[in-house]
């Protein structure tokens, strides 16, 4: 298991590739990759804080909640923080199981939870201005079926 929260970009191929090299205990493998949205068409940036140490032990807690109710063999997240531009890799999650439905199940709950509870603070910056980015009721719905 890894959790890595830091300000440098990732290429999501090449973890996905890191993360999976050698593994011949499992037939499943499921990464998912988020980018930086620019809904409206005016987003100049977006800002991510977090609490060092606090935010990966959160993190950390629930990734191993993952692997135990999923029997994953293995789990990654990687969530960027600092200033990110429109489609720049925002954070990605990689799991591995024996078995696919585990490893797909698994990677949406930790999407989810990340969504919706991991410590992060997001502020959209556009030339209109500056806005925290609210908790959509979506992403809370989305956590009650776990």
């Amino acid at each position: 298991m890894k959790v890595r929260v830091q300000t440098e970009p990732f290429d999501a191929g090449a973890e996905l590739n890191a993360f999976a090299q050698g593994r011949t205990d499992v037939g499943a493998v499921v990464s998912f990759t988020g980018v930086v949205r620019d809904t409206n068409g005016d987003l100049t940036e977006m800002q991510i804080e977090h609490y060092p140490g606090m935010t990966e032990r959160a993190i950390g807690k629930i990734v191993d909640e993952a692997i135990g109710r999923w029997d994953l063999a293995d789990a990654l997240v990687i969530h960027r923080h600092g200033t990110l531009t429109p489609g720049a890799p925002i954070m990605m999650v990689a799991t591995a199981s024996a078995h696919r439905a585990a490893a797909f199940a698994a990677a949406d709950f930790l999407m989810d939870y990340l969504k919706s509870r991991a410590p992060f603070w997001k502020k959209e910056v556009t030339a209109k201005g500056s806005d925290w980015v609210a908790a959509k009721d979506e992403d809370e719905d989305a956590l009650k079926r776990w």
